[in-house]
C-alpha cells in the first residue's frame, strides 16, 4: 500500500516537473516574447510592449514576458511628468509587476521595479516598503540598503531646507543655534539613524560602494545639523562627514586606476594578437 502511494506520488512529481520543464520551454520559444527582447534591447519600447502583450496573451502564466512587459512600461515612464498618459504608464507597469509576484512571490526583480516606480513617483513610504520586501527576499543585496538609505536623506533634507528657507537661513548656516531646530530634530532624527544604518549595511555588503559612502557623508550632514545647542556634536558629526568624503574620493580613484590599468591591458592584449596573427 505504501509502495503504491510512493508510485502515485513520485508520478505526480515527475509529471509536475515535466509540465514544468514544458512551460519554461514553451516561454524561451514564444516569437513574440523573443522578439519583443530584441525590440526592447533595441530601445524600441512601443513594438516590445506590443509583442509582449501578445506574449502574455499566449501565456498569462509566464512570469518572464510579464516583467518584460513592466519593465517597458516603466522605461517609457518619464519622472515628474504629471500627465494623465505618463501616469497610465507607471501604473501599468506596477500592475505587471504585481502580477509577477503573484506567480513568483519572491522575485526580487519585481519588487525592485515597484520600490524604483514609487520613488520616482515621489510616493516614498510605498517605496521603502518594497525596499524592505527585497530585503526579505535578498537579504545580501547591498542595493536595497543603500536605496532606503538614499530615501531617509531625501525625507529628511527637503523639510530641513524648507525651513532654513523659511528663516532666510543660507543652506551651509548651521540650524543648531535656533529655536526651530528642535521641530526638525523631532522629525527626522529617526530617519536620519535609520539612514545612517542603512548605508552601514550596504557599505558592509559591498565594501567599494562609493555611492553609499557619498550618502553617508550627506546623511551625518543631516544628523550634525539636528544637534540642536549642541555644538560639539555638530562639529563631530561634520568631521564624520568629510571622513566619509575623503574615503568616497580613495574608493573613486582606486576604481579609476583599476580601470585604466584594464584598458591598458585589454590594449595590449588586442595588439599582441594583431601582431602574431597570420598576414
Amino acid at each position: 500500500m505504501r509502495a503504491h502511494r510512493f508510485l502515485v506520488f513520485a508520478g505526480t512529481l515527475v509529471l509536475s516537473v515535466v509540465v514544468l520543464f514544458a512551460r519554461q520551454q514553451s516561454a524561451e520559444n514564444d516569437p513574440d516574447l523573443n522578439a519583443g527582447i530584441k525590440a526592447y534591447k533595441e530601445a524600441c519600447y512601443e513594438d516590445a510592449k506590443q509583442h509582449f502583450a501578445r506574449a502574455v496573451a499566449h501565456d498569462p502564466a509566464n512570469v518572464k514576458a510579464h516583467m518584460y512587459l513592466g519593465t517597458a512600461y516603466a522605461q517609457e515612464y518619464i519622472p515628474g511628468a504629471d500627465s494623465p498618459e505618463n501616469n497610465m504608464l507607471g501604473q501599468r507597469a506596477i500592475e505587471q509587476y504585481k502580477i509577477v509576484l503573484e506567480l513568483d512571490a519572491a522575485n526580487a526583480n519585481a519588487v525592485k521595479g515597484m520600490a524604483y516606480l514609487f520613488t520616482q513617483m515621489k510616493k516614498f513610504d510605498d517605496a521603502e516598503e518594497q525596499y524592505r520586501k527585497a530585503i526579505e527576499i535578498d537579504p545580501k543585496d547591498p542595493e536595497n540598503y543603500y536605496s532606503i538609505g538614499v530615501l531617509d536623506w531625501t525625507r529628511t533634507y527637503q523639510p530641513r531646507m524648507e525651513l532654513k528657507a523659511k528663516l532666510n537661513l543660507k543652506p551651509d548656516k548651521p540650524l543648531i543655534r535656533y529655536a526651530e531646530c528642535w521641530s526638525v530634530r523631532d522629525a527626522n532624527k529617526e530617519r536620519v539613524e535609520s539612514g545612517i544604518q542603512m548605508l552601514n549595511k550596504a557599505i558592509e555588503l559591498r565594501r567599494e560602494y562609493d555611492d553609499a559612502m557619498a550618502y553617508m557623508n550627506l546623511m551625518y550632514r543631516e544628523r550634525a545639523d539636528i544637534q540642536c545647542g549642541d555644538a560639539k556634536a555638530n562639529a563631530e558629526d561634520l568631521k564624520t562627514a568629510d571622513k566619509w568624503v575623503d574615503v568616497t574620493l580613495a574608493v573613486k580613484k582606486v576604481a579609476e586606476e583599476q580601470t585604466k590599468k584594464e584598458e591598458i591591458e585589454q590594449g595590449g592584449s588586442s595588439v599582441t594578437f594583431s601582431t602574431n596573427s597570420p598576414q
